[in-house]
């Protein structure tokens, strides 16, 4: 049975209406994770010198153990934030004589072959294999890279309960947060000395393998409970029953003054305020908005005027980033139906183009305080919600006639990247890195001023010809429309 659940995952990846652009992706993801392979290798092989050096008359092997907690704990945060339990549409298998527990052990065991369960793996064996070399036991070493990878396995584990518990949360990375937070203080502050029984603990079982039972039983127990926890869940119609909340309706009355676009904006405006997902990128707004007080305020920043319209771009822009990059993947799960009724596209299409809009001028105006650390500050970021507004919208709408994923809605918000595919990671060379392009060259060869004058002529360009660019984007929707159907059909 796993050898057809294999055939069918292998199946599934290759006739994907995204496999050109998930190729792609995958491609580039294994050369990082040779790239990242390497430096843990190299690491692995000088940790013993490193060690000897930095901690001069201590035993490197104590050393690292001590050093251990950290690791586990960053491992942990990492895992909660870019680690998902393994996708698989199970549903169709559901229909079919195929036992429950045997689809819900293919997926834990998927999720042990993720890369970064075997990322540390190469520094730990790299490191054994120099400590047996300068004397140490070698049956003590490999029992104790073997203790190393049991607590890998049990990080995995216990990452989804983690996930399953906060899932229900609005800010579900604060749970983690706090609780990574929690050990850290108190292993900081020396109210609890956990690396140091983390170390000692290490050592014992290293010289005691019976001991390896407690990490063993540890993982057992963690596997048991996410089995628990999948195996409920897995029914058909485990989605139907919800949970029944009151609605707080607001009144949209406002949007008829944009005409035929209203019905559009009061369904977007609706579907930002009522899921998960969206939620995300109206908090954004606060994020971005504050994003120049992490800069501005430092001296060595006042002399790099060149960098003010990467930061303009940013905070003027930040909702048109978060949003419009999942233009029209936001509406994937009722586009067929939306696709199917009497409506111009080119009114869907720019029903965006006006949120976004709408959203630059307000944080422009929001971000006015700005000239606080200086008149240039508000110049670039003036300059730049021009170019947001002429160039970045069009650029955006653009590149979401290539959204291939669907999205789920109803998935937590918080460092999501369900629904992520080639399109994502390449818009951001067009929306920061040309902008900050042609704003340097400008800066450096006529000044400031022109550089902003640049940008500001750009976004006017592209204001000016707002018409014709949205019936060019509007024919590449229409071309892609069928394209876009069949693969939002997809569960990715």
């Amino acid at each position: 049975m796993i050898k057809h659940f294999l055939s069918l995952e292998w199946k599934s990846f290759k006739r994907s209406a995204s496999f050109g652009k998930s190729l792609g992706i995958k491609i580039l993801m294994g050369f990082l994770a040779l790239y990242f392979a390497g430096i843990f290798l190299v690491m692995g092989f000088f940790m013993f010198k490193i060690l000897k050096e930095v901690y001069p008359g201590s035993d490197p092997f104590i050393v690292f153990n001590g050093l251990l907690f950290f690791w586990i704990l960053g491992d942990l945060l990492i895992r909660f934030f870019f680690q998902k339990l393994p996708a698989m549409s199970v549903k169709p298998l559901l229909t079919i004589p195929v036992k429950r527990k045997t689809i819900v052990h293919f997926v834990l065991g998927k999720s042990l072959t993720a890369f970064i369960n075997f990322l540390p793996l190469f520094a730990i064996i790299p490191f054994g294999i120099t400590l047996i070399g300068n004397g140490y036991h070698s049956a003590t070493i490999l029992v104790w890279m073997l203790a190393l990878i049991l607590i890998i396995a049990i990080n995995n584990f216990l990452n989804f309960i983690i996930e399953s518990l906060s899932a229900e949360t609005e800010l579900s990375f604060l749970p983690i947060i706090a609780f990574a937070g929690t050990l850290f203080g108190l292993n900081h502050f020396n109210i609890i000395n956990i690396s140091e029984a983390l170390s000692k603990g290490l050592v014992a079982v290293s010289e005691n393998p019976v001991l390896l039972v407690v990490l063993i039983a540890i993982l057992a127990a963690l596997y048991l409970y996410n089995f628990k926890i999948l195996h409920k869940k897995l029914f058909l119609d485990s989605g139907l029953k919800t949970k029944v909340e009151e609605v707080n309706t607001s009144n949209l009355e406002w949007t008829k003054n944009f005409g035929d676009m209203a019905p559009f904006m009061q369904l977007d405006l609706k579907l930002l305020w009522r899921n998960k997902r969206t939620k995300s990128s109206v908090w954004m707004l606060v994020i971005g908005l504050l994003y120049g007080l992490f800069f501005y305020p430092q001296p060595m920043y006042q002399n790099m005027p060149w960098f003010y319209a990467f930061i303009g771009i940013f905070v003027t822009g930040i909702f048109l980033i978060n949003f419009g990059q999942f233009i029209p993947a936001w509406d994937s799960g009722y586009y067929k139906l939306l696709m199917s009724q009497n409506i111009k596209y080119e009114q869907y299409l720019k029903s965006k183009f006006t949120l976004m809009a709408l959203s630059v001028i307000i944080l422009f105006v929001l971000s006015i305080p700005y000239v606080y650390f200086g008149w240039k500050i508000l110049l670039a970021h003036f300059a730049a919600a021009i170019y947001n507004l002429g160039v970045n919208t069009h650029v955006i709408l653009y590149g979401g006639s290539f959204n291939r994923k669907k999205i789920d809605l109803s998935q937590k918000a918080a460092f999501n990247y369900q629904g992520t595919g080639a399109v994502q990671w390449l818009i951001g060379i067009p929306l920061m890195l040309v902008p900050l392009a042609i704003f340097g060259i400008t800066y450096f060869l006529a000044g400031f001023e022109i550089g902003c004058l640049v940008l500001g002529i750009l976004g006017v360009v592209g204001i000016v010809f707002h018409e014709k660019l949205m019936k060019l984007i509007t024919a590449k929707y229409v071309d892609s429309k069928y394209k876009m159907i069949a693969a939002f059909d997809q569960n990715n």
